[in-house]
């Protein structure tokens, strides 16, 4: 059953909050001449149930959100953003689904498997009478899809009112907004850089450099949800990633649907924003690029070349090839051809030695002949990508590639399998063991069994789980292989550098609250533990304030009562006068 309680669907959440209401991150600040007395009669007891509602308490600020977040790194960085808003409300982010009162639902919509996981968890959540709200790529891109119907709904440029959405759910409404951010008319890269976050690596800080994307590809579904280019400006990019370093982060992924166009909406290129950020980046600390199409790296190719040799920027780039065939390019509508492909590697592995160059392909798109597959076969094995991703042809509803005649499903299988047999045929780390590498620590990996670092090419290192090197810039020395990683031992005398200008933010804490607001709180970056005590300071404060306001009404009603009461006694009176 929906977990709406109303039978008619809102078109939009100013259809309940006014225009004048204040946002959620100017509501903090609007009480501070409000200032809550508990009576001193009042018992130990009573100040608990006060500060304690019932569980099924429909106020909304503290109950348990849990969220789940498909897709790519632009995604999982509105995930971020929603988290750590929601948390700096007072409502407790927690891991266990079971637990939560409402389920928020990050969705991706490149692929039909994707969106399956997305539907199926709405269905769970349902089953399990959770209150939901729905975010990212899929109801963006059809919002009036069937199994939508009567949820909640926060769209990608809107995730900094989820608090917003998220109340009025709570409160048993639903409501959607899925409209685009514009000043002046100009659309807007998305919600502001400064939200409050909850970083899910506190060592690695995604930003968003830009949403959606100049092309039109005839498969992408994407491009229905994130829309055309809209870039921020670079010196809010700088500020962003300069406030991630002093809450000690020691690594930025710039991510977007394709960084490579950035700026060009503005007046400004991708290498004039890299330049600038490149200043800021303390020793010890790097940067990584994210995906850029081969159409707008073409004429930046020197000075990409350039700043991906600079040492503080991972010599990596991901540059999505999708075919070797130009037919199927032109029928992708993908606006390159495999020799502009071969261009942009060719010079950036002559220009940046040792650079690690990954890309897509898609295997089985509409019209693809064995001789087009043969030609991609045969550019994989040319050029050995030591980072590939390879991705079966799947039909998005709505797009042009989806009413084009489909290769049969046994056929695409087939072309996906023999692609990965030729990926996995060579291994492309075995000439770097006996190499001498500075490696940066920022994660544990998934076996539990040893420290994750990247070396200057973004290539994976496995190092040994020694608290003293997570978030830190070693030495280690390769003794290992395998075909997506390397394992290497610490130099016993190397120094090792840490980019820290802080101490890093614990997990779970809340990333760029205002230094105004911490102070209410009596937290500052350093001693705020855990999102679960930020939000019990704000629900208690908040439910104080509410019960407060509430005895201050009855006195007011009662007041009222009783100032009638003495009219109507005086009118009687006078009546009984005459």
């Amino acid at each position: 059953m929906p977990s709406a309680s109303c039978d008619s669907l809102l078109d939009d959440i100013e259809d309940i909050v006014s225009q004048e209401d204040l946002k959620p991150q100017d509501r903090h600040f609007s009480r501070k001449h409000v200032v809550p007395k508990v009576r001193k009669r009042n018992t130990q007891k009573y100040l608990q149930d006060e500060n304690s509602p019932p569980s099924n308490s429909t106020i909304p600020g503290i109950q348990k959100i849990w969220m789940r977040t498909w897709g790519c790194s632009h995604n999982n960085s509105d995930g971020e953003y929603m988290a750590g808003q929601l948390a700096a409300y007072g409502y407790e982010i927690t891991e266990n689904a079971s637990d939560a009162d409402l389920w928020l639902l990050n969705s991706c919509t490149v692929k039909n498997p994707a969106e399956d996981h997305f539907r199926n968890s709405i269905k769970k959540a349902q089953e399990e009478n959770k209150k939901i709200v729905l975010a990212g790529c899929v109801p963006q891109a059809q919002p009036r899809q069937d199994y939508l119907k009567g949820l909640s709904i926060i769209g990608v440029q809107q995730i900094d009112r989820v608090v917003e959405v998220v109340e009025e759910t709570i409160k048993g409404h639903s409501v959607r907004l899925l409209g685009q951010k514009k000043n002046n008319g100009k659309r807007l890269g998305g919600a502001p850089l400064d939200l409050p976050k909850i970083r899910k690596n506190p060592l690695i800080e995604i930003i968003s450099i830009n949403t959606g994307c100049l092309n039109a590809c005839t498969y992408c579904k994407t491009k229905h949800a994130r829309g055309n280019l809209a870039s921020y400006p670079i010196d809010e990019l700088v500020d962003r990633a300069k406030q991630s370093f002093q809450e000690g982060v020691c690594e930025i992924w710039l991510t977007s649907e394709d960084t490579g166009a950035y700026g060009r909406d503005i007046g400004t290129n991708l290498p004039a924003l890299l330049w600038k950020l490149v200043e800021v980046i303390p020793r010890g600390a790097m940067l990584r690029l994210g995906m850029t199409n081969p159409p707008y790296i073409l004429e930046h190719l020197e000075e990409m070349a350039k700043i991906l040799n600079h040492p503080r920027v991972y010599a990596f780039l991901h540059i999505p090839v999708q075919s070797a065939s130009d037919s199927v390019l032109t029928e992708m509508r993908r606006e390159y051809c495999v020799a502009d492909f071969k261009r942009v590697v060719d010079f950036l592995k002559e220009k940046v030695p040792g650079i690690t160059l990954a890309t897509d392909i898609i295997c089985g798109f509409p019209g693809e002949t064995d001789q087009d597959f043969q030609e991609t076969v045969k550019l994989v094995e040319e050029y050995k990508f030591p980072s590939l991703f390879i991705n079966q042809f799947y039909p998005r509803p709505g797009t042009p590639a989806a009413k084009m005649a489909q290769i049969p499903a046994q056929v695409k299988k087939q072309r996906t399998k023999d692609l990965s047999r030729v990926f996995h045929s060579y291994n492309p780390y075995d000439h770097k063991i006996g190499e001498r590498q500075q490696v940066l620590v920022t994660e544990e990996s998934f076996d539990s069994k040893f420290y994750v670092a990247h070396n200057r090419f973004y290539e994976q290192v496995l190092v040994p789980k020694d608290p003293t090197f997570m978030g830190k810039m070693i030495e280690v020395d390769i003794y290992e292989s395998g075909k997506h990683f390397m394992k290497g031992q610490p130099v016993s005398d190397a120094r090792v550098y840490t980019p820290s200008i802080s101490k890093p933010l614990a997990k779970g804490e809340v990333s760029g609250l205002p230094e105004e607001f911490r102070n209410r709180l009596g937290n500052h970056p350093s001693s705020v533990s855990h999102t679960s005590a930020v939000g019990r300071d704000l629900a208690s404060s908040r439910m104080a304030l509410r019960l407060q306001n509430l005895r201050q009404d009855r006195a007011l009603r009662v007041s009222v009562g009783l100032a009638l009461l003495a009219l109507l006694l005086a009118f009687f009176v006078k009546i009984s006068s005459e």
